[in-house]
């Protein structure tokens, strides 16, 4: 598989979900580049505005196992990851397969849990195996986690670790349609109440397993120039060089950038990656890895404008 046939792959994804989830572009492809970078998504955003539903219409375009936690504050790690139960008429411990045993792994709420649950998923997203008892259980090799946070709720709300955060690939803020696009929401929604169904809505799986690994395989030997390393590693020193922040992303935030840019490329069609590609990722896959200054919150400035200033001063290769 080359990068053409990448390109291919994903526009039949993004016309498949498009029959159920209107708008959302943006979204869709950073999900899409998630996806074949091997790498997890954290959804922000306010209710109602598809998070969900975004997650099982990915799963279903690509005919993944689906499972889906609701964390809640009484969430406990066995209920993530399961456990060995004794069976007193045998005699003998066996492994109750927790809802984490799956090919894509919805966590509703991430944020809702505490941190002790939220650590469950730490070893899984970066390994993709769990440890029960002393013994490693593996995952899928094509284990990825979409989680969902609402930023306006914090009654109840735990904020993520921050070596939680950095397991994550991108942190998408997803905003509220458009007019135009809310008017279409509601035309082909409005006749329900409840979840829609990905299923019911016509929507199918387009994307055979194999055709997935050749994609992640495909995107690994795309070309990243010395100049375009230079570039990633100069934007990631550059966040724990500023004054604005205390904490800057980790050298896992620039293999992991350089990653998302070549698969960043294959959507494009192309073979090699461009100065664009890391543009148009970093502030995704940089503004959950930072903490700003003190300084800097008394001023006001969020995440997003101190990444957002750095690309801007970061002089790209020609």
């Amino acid at each position: 598989m080359n990068a053409s046939d990448i390109a291919d792959l994903a526009a039949r994804i993004r016309a498949e979900i498009a029959k159920g989830v209107l708008g959302q572009a943006e979204t869709v492809d950073l999900m899409l580049t998630a996806l074949f970078a091997r790498g997890h998504v954290l959804l922000e955003g306010p209710p109602g505005v598809a998070k969900t539903f975004l997650a099982q219409c990915l799963a279903t375009c690509l005919g993944l196992d689906f499972g889906r936690i609701q964390f809640t504050p009484d969430l406990m790690p066995g209920d993530v990851l399961g456990a060995n139960l004794y069976n007193f008429q045998t005699g003998v411990f066996s492994l109750k397969r927790g809802p984490i045993f799956c090919e894509l792994l919805l966590a509703d709420e991430i944020n809702r849990t505490p941190p002790k649950t939220q650590a469950a998923l730490l070893e899984a997203m970066q390994e993709r195996k769990v440890t029960l008892d002393g013994k490693a259980e593996g995952l899928s090799p094509r284990f990825m986690v979409i989680a969902t946070q609402n930023p306006i709720e914090h009654q109840g709300t735990y904020p993520l670790p921050e070596a939680q955060l950095d397991r994550f690939l991108f942190k998408q803020v997803m905003a509220y349609p458009s007019e135009t696009e809310e008017r279409a929401i509601v035309a082909s929604h409005g006749s329900t109440s409840g979840q829609p169904d990905p299923k019911a809505m016509g929507i199918k799986a387009v994307v055979k397993p194999a055709e997935l690994d050749a994609a992640v395989t495909a995107v690994s030997q795309v070309r990243l120039s010395d100049e375009i390393v230079g570039y990633i590693v100069a934007l990631v020193r550059a966040t724990r060089e500023s004054a604005d922040i205390q904490n800057g992303a980790s050298p896992r935030a620039a293999a992991q950038l350089a990653v998302a840019a070549r698969a960043r490329a294959c959507l494009e069609g192309r073979d090699y990656v461009v100065p664009d590609d890391v543009k148009l990722l970093a502030l995704p896959a940089l503004r959950h890895r930072i903490i700003l200054s003190p300084a800097a919150e008394i001023d006001r400035l969020d995440a997003d404008k101190a990444i957002e200033a750095l690309i801007a001063r970061v002089e790209a290769p020609r």
